[in-house]
């Protein structure tokens, strides 16, 4: 008779010190059997975080262990990631999902919606993403280019607006359109051939007013990911799921967060199917495409 499986572990590195809560209850919730939260990771103290999961269980049974790396501060998290990997050998790995401050999750339930909208695909079709400079919108926008769109990123910085279409370029090989989008007629100009528009701005901060979008002609939809009042775009409610607002379809916050929350899920029980996956912004995106 074969030893039952052993249960599944899943090692919270979380850069805060606080472990996140959210994150812990989500991964109870996709059926993580044991849960072991460590808050105030740093790529100088997490190889032996990861030395401990690895050495514990046989070369079989490293599928049931597995890392997710989350925190607040998005940089910080993405130098454990790479202090992650480094410390992996050989066999001995175990799977990782990247989701500090929700950054990947988010970026790829945006960029669904805009698929739907776009009837499935994104090549050639013009978006601009507001606010793009931040974690999640650098994603979305590392997404969208990878999938052949045509993107503006927005900042209210423009030489932070024009670093980051280059790092993107560079990245995905897709052209990037840098525009400061504080200045109104910098924005109208590039609304005006907009197919789709994502903000992903801070809460509670209104960047899009609805008289510049509502005489775009080419405009099919808009994704506000802001669920704080007053919303990042003007009529655009947190709750709008692909619903028609004048014309157009929309996306609030909260319409994109139960795709979210589903791709989160998927992500975390995708971890034990192997102990080689590495799970960031990319492959997110590709489980979220396969939801059912």
């Amino acid at each position: 008779m074969s030893a039952p499986a052993k249960p599944t572990i899943l090692v919270q590195l979380d850069t805060d010190p606080q472990p996140s809560v959210f994150d812990g209850v989500v991964a109870v919730d996709s059926g993580v059997e044991h849960l072991f939260r460590h808050g105030g990771v740093t790529p100088e103290n997490v190889r032996d975080l990861v030395y401990g999961a690895l050495f514990t269980r046989g070369a079989g049974d490293l599928s049931r262990t597995a890392l997710f790396i989350g925190g607040s501060r998005v940089p910080a998290a993405e130098a454990v990631l790479e202090a992650v990997k480094k410390a992996f050998f050989g066999p001995f790995r175990v799977s990782v999902l990247f989701d500090a401050n929700g950054s990947n999750t988010t970026a790829a339930a945006a960029v669904l919606a805009a698929l739907e909208a776009g009837g499935g695909s994104l090549r050639g079709t013009r978006v601009v993403t507001l606010a793009a400079t931040g974690p999640v919108g650098q994603r979305i926008g590392r997404l969208l280019g990878r999938l052949g769109a045509s993107v503006a990123v927005g900042s209210r910085d423009l030489g932070r607006a024009r670093s980051l279409a280059e790092q993107l370029h560079a990245t995905t090989d897709a052209e990037y359109v840098p525009f400061e989008m504080g200045r109104p007629e910098a924005l109208a100009e590039q609304l005006e051939s907009a197919a789709i528009v994502i903000n992903s701005g801070p809460a509670g901060v209104q960047v899009l007013p609805a008289s510049l979008w509502r005489s775009c002609k080419a405009l099919k939809a808009l994704i506000d990911l802001n669920a704080v009042p007053p919303l990042g775009i003007e009529g655009v409610e947190a709750t709008d799921k692909a619903k028609d607002r004048s014309g157009v379809l929309a996306w609030g916050a909260l319409g994109v967060g139960g795709t979210k929350m589903k791709i989160h899920k998927k992500a975390i029980r995708q971890l034990f199917t192997s102990n080689d996956h590495v799970l960031d912004a990319e492959e997110v995106l590709e489980l979220g495409r396969s939801l059912d």
